[in-house]
């Protein structure tokens, strides 16, 4: 279900009732209160004043609802928008369970459903964390990395990532990290963004022969690099399909009591 249209149409339909009420039906409930008036020999008490005027249930719940679904539509399709981590691809920078903050206005504004730009801010940089649309399935939110930005030649031998022919650095960080045993845990260096990695030693994982990353598409690859669906398997994300910049973690939760204690930035 997306959340998006059912959030449109309830701030379209909110909005015309509201609209309605201001421009025709209120103007029919005080003229019905002032033809009962004047066929009246008596004034009409406050009671019967305002059983006369009183709004139809509609109209009061739109009224009440419209302000506050508009700033939520806003916020979320312009501002910043939240999201649950589902899987481990992007361990260890997010782990099942984590609740994210995403920029939406890093890379551009667009329009809420039809995500279309209508200004551009900026562009998706090598190593930054970014929430897309599925090109398989537009219904459907990943998040990966931005590896291969529109031109660059990527490729992936032997658990090694290169870049326009250049090896992307990185250096061992934790041999078996108790978190992950059997993995080995690297520092990665993607332009200015440092983060971690994890490798399977035991496992070989894809191999990738140079591929160049088409015009107005970027490469996307997760940090858990041996257990992620990625642009290694399916290809390129369009620029169409880009949601924002994941930036912060807000919360974790795993099925108990959630947790405040893993608050950070996202490198």
């Amino acid at each position: 279900m997306d959340f998006s249209l059912l959030l449109v149409v309830a701030v379209a339909v909110t909005g015309l009732v509201w609209l309605l009420d201001v421009v025709w039906w209120r103007r029919r409930r005080r003229a019905r209160l002032v033809a009962a008036e004047a066929g009246e020999s008596v004034t009409l008490d406050d009671t019967a004043r305002r059983k006369l005027t009183r709004e139809p249930w509609p109209v009061d719940y739109a009224r009440s609802f419209f302000p506050v679904l508009l700033i939520v539509l806003l916020l979320r399709s312009f501002i910043v928008e939240p999201f649950q981590i589902p899987s481990g691809s992007m361990r260890p920078t997010l782990e099942v369970g984590d609740f994210i903050l995403v920029n939406k206005f890093t890379y551009g504004l667009r329009l809420p459903v039809a995500n279309t730009k209508v200004l551009d801010l900026g562009e998706p940089e090598r190593g930054d964390v970014m929430v897309f649309r599925f090109p398989e399935d537009p219904s459907v939110d990943f998040i990966k990395r931005v590896v291969g930005l529109p031109g660059d030649r990527i490729r992936y031998e032997g658990k090694q990532l290169y870049v326009n022919g250049k090896p992307v650095t990185k250096e061992v960080a934790d041999r078996n990290p108790e978190t992950a045993p059997g993995e080995v845990r690297f520092k990665e260096w993607l332009g200015e963004h440092e983060h971690a990695i994890y490798n399977n030693p035991r496992d070989p994982g894809p191999q990738m022969r140079e591929v160049v990353v088409p015009p107005g598409h970027y490469f996307m690859m997760g940090d858990n690099r041996d257990h992620s669906n990625d642009s290694r398997y399916w290809g390129f994300v369009p620029e169409e399909n880009i949601v924002g910049k994941a930036f912060a973690v807000w919360m974790h939760w795993d099925g108990g009591l959630p947790s405040f204690s893993s608050v950070r930035l996202i490198p």
